[in-house]
Formats: C-alpha cells, structure tokens, sequence
C-alpha cells in the first residue's frame, strides 16, 4: 500500500504568518503537484502568537484548499514553569534534563493527535516541522521508524537539548533545507549519513515584479529593502544601527525600507531616510523586491530564507550577515550576494552597490539563474519523494 504523506505541524491555516508554517504550505502544494496523497495533522490552536491552551478550531477534518487538514484538542499547560525553563534557554543558562522534561511536557501538546499517529501508523509517513515543539517531539516518538523531520534547525540552545539530540538519532530521517543547516544537525547528533536529506524549500516562481508600480505607489525610488519580522531576532536592530551610522558618515541619499510586522524602534532623527511601511500586500512586496538596490538579511539564524530568494527571482542581489552560514553559503554557491562580518564591511557594500549598478544587476541575475536552477517547487518536491523512497516508504 502506498503511504499518505501526513505533515504535523502545531497550527495550520492559509495565512498564518511564520517561516516553518510558510514552509509546510508550499511544500504541501509542491507536492500534491507531484502527485503525492497529503495530509495535515495539526492541533486546534489558531497560531504561533495564540494561547496554546485555546482551541481555535473545532477539532475533526476539513477540507481546505483541497487539502485535508485533521485537528486535534490540546491538552492544558501549566505556563509559569514552562515560561521559567524557555527564559533560561532564550539567555543560554544552563537547564537539567529533569527541567528539559518539564519544557516539553508542558510545550504546546495534544494526545488525542499522538493516539491518533499510533492507531493508524501504518497507514502514513509522518513528516513533522518544525523540531522543538512537543506535537513533533511527541509526535514522533509514537513510532520513529515512520516519522521524518524538517527541523528548520537554527544554532541556538533549544537545538542542544538532550531530548531534542535524542529525537533526532531515533527518528528514520531527517530533510534538510540547506546544507550548512545538514552540516550544524551533525556537529550536534550522532546523524547516520544515510538517514539525511538535503532537500531544499519550494519557491514559489509564478510572479512578477514591477518596480515602478512600487516607486510611484510608495514615492520612494532610490533604497535598501528589509523584509520580514522587524524584530531582535531577525536581526533589524541591528540594522538599523549599522545604518544609521552609514547615514551619519556618508550623507548618502538612500533610504532604508522596512516590509513586515513587528516592533521595531527607528531613532526619531532619523524617521525621514528609515521607513517601515509595516505589512503590505503581496504584490507590492514583489514590486518592492525589484525596486530596491539590494535586499539586506541580517538574521544569523537561519535554514534557508525565502526573502533572499525572492529578491533573487525578482533580479536584485542580497546583502547578508556572514555570521550567518546558510545565507553566506547561498551567496557563495551562486554569487548573488555579499555579506559582511563587522560595520565597515556593511558600509563598504552599500556603497558599492549603490555606486556601481551595473554590479548590482548583475549579482541579481546570478541569483535568478540560482533559485530557478535549484529551488523550483516541482524540483524540491522530486528531492522529497527521492528521500522518502531511499527510505522505505
């Protein structure tokens, strides 16, 4: 019997922000495209920014966007002693296994969804994403041998828990969206080459980009574009610090664009040549992409990083943190980007693309011919369905 292919992801909908949740919904359709039988395995919480204790959705299946989704009730936490143990791992304290123990019981779980796994295991392949929360945890461990991981797997000390390590050398496989993500899962498991992956995001291809229709929409034409979350962890303020001393040394007329939620504080001085047009729709993101003189990433935790390549699709280079490995990587497998390791490197990159664009369009070009050669849904999704089968199902 061929196996359905069952996602299990913590929440599902069609526009529910976050990159893993992104991740699962264009891997899904590549997929389907493929001629894969899919499923979702989801709990009731609407999302991420939810109560995990709320169930937002009736629990049962739905169709949606001809996908069939399944939700599951979750059981209730107690918060404050999760919220003591996730403090000291986001400031990198040091957390005993017993307290690991706590964390995952008391992360986002459902039983009624891990019962359902262990009835009808043979029935599916489970894929879980992304790896630290307890539907995958738990999940997985109902029955190993038919679970797969996409773990978005970032350098942070949630990767090097012991029960995190342990559910990754139990599981039959782990899919990889990079290889420098493959390269840091085995500096910290014990990973049996032949139960790894690198398989790549889908990128969706089928859009254009009208730089002008952004300039006289937003009345900016000459500028450096930020997509994405505007927060610490993404690396916006720092952004804006570098920039901001940029300004202040070389006078230069550019300006600064941010697209995307979330708080971030631009000095009043400043408000003038920094922008933060906050979320806008897709279309103008796209316009925006090929608008800009570059797209800057300066995230150093990152598996992939979908911005980067839609800026590529739309023909403008990127400009990334070299303390970042995959997004340095990718500049350097296709040479559509710089990065920068300190301030004086970051200033020196924009004034040089801002100066010679002729350099400019031509790393985005080569960033172009990147995504299309690697990244196109339908050549992700064969990727997938070649490690599945490597492995048995």
């Amino acid at each position: 019997m061929k196996s359905k292919i069952a996602f299990t992801i913590p929440w599902y909908g069609d526009k529910i922000p976050g990159g893993a949740e992104s991740q699962c919904r264009e891997t899904v359709k590549a997929l389907i495209g493929a001629g894969a039988e899919i499923e979702i395995l989801s709990t009731c919480v609407r999302q991420f920014t939810s109560d995990w204790n709320a169930n937002y959705h009736p629990p049962g299946l739905t169709v949606e966007g001809g996908v069939p989704v399944r939700r599951f009730p979750v059981r209730q936490r107690e918060g404050s002693s999760f919220d003591q143990i996730n403090y000291k791992l986001m400031h990198d304290l040091p957390v005993a296994p017993e307290e690991e123990q706590v964390f995952m019981n008391e992360m986002i779980n459902s039983p009624a969804l891990y019962e359902y796994i262990d009835r009808h295991r043979s029935e599916y392949v489970f894929l879980f994403i992304p790896y630290m929360f307890g539907t995958t945890y738990w999940g997985s461990m109902v029955c190993p041998e038919r679970s797969i991981l996409i773990p978005c797997l970032h350098d942070e000390s949630y990767a090097r828990m012991q029960l995190i390590r342990q559910m990754c050398e139990r599981v039959r496989g782990l899919l990889f969206n990079s290889v420098q993500e493959e390269h840091l899962a085995q500096s910290l498991y014990n990973l049996d080459p032949e139960r790894v992956a690198v398989v790549g995001e889908p990128v969706p291809c089928a859009w254009t980009s009208d730089p002008v229709r952004f300039q006289q929409k937003y009345a900016i034409s000459d500028f450096f574009l930020y997509a994405g979350r505007t927060d610490k962890g993404k690396g916006a303020d720092l952004l804006v610090d570098f920039y901001c001393r940029y300004l202040d040394e070389t006078n230069r007329p550019e300006q600064l664009v941010f697209i995307g939620g979330g708080d971030l504080d631009i000095p009043h001085h400043y408000r003038s040549r920094i922008q933060k047009l906050g979320f806008v729709p897709a279309e103008d993101k796209h316009d925006a992409y090929g608008a800009a003189i570059a797209l800057c990433v300066p995230s150093v935790m990152e598996s992939f990083s979908l911005v980067m390549m839609e800026s590529w699709l739309a023909g403008r280079p990127v400009i990334v943190n070299a303390a970042c490995p995959v997004t340095t990587d990718f500049c350097l497998q296709s040479n559509g980007g710089l990065y920068f390791a300190d301030y004086q490197e970051f200033r020196e990159i924009l004034t040089l693309l801002t100066v010679e664009r002729t350099l400019a369009e031509s790393l985005g070009a080569l960033g172009q011919e990147f995504v299309l050669s690697n990244f196109q849904p339908h050549a992700v999704a064969a990727r997938y369905l070649a490690a599945l089968e490597q492995w048995g199902f």
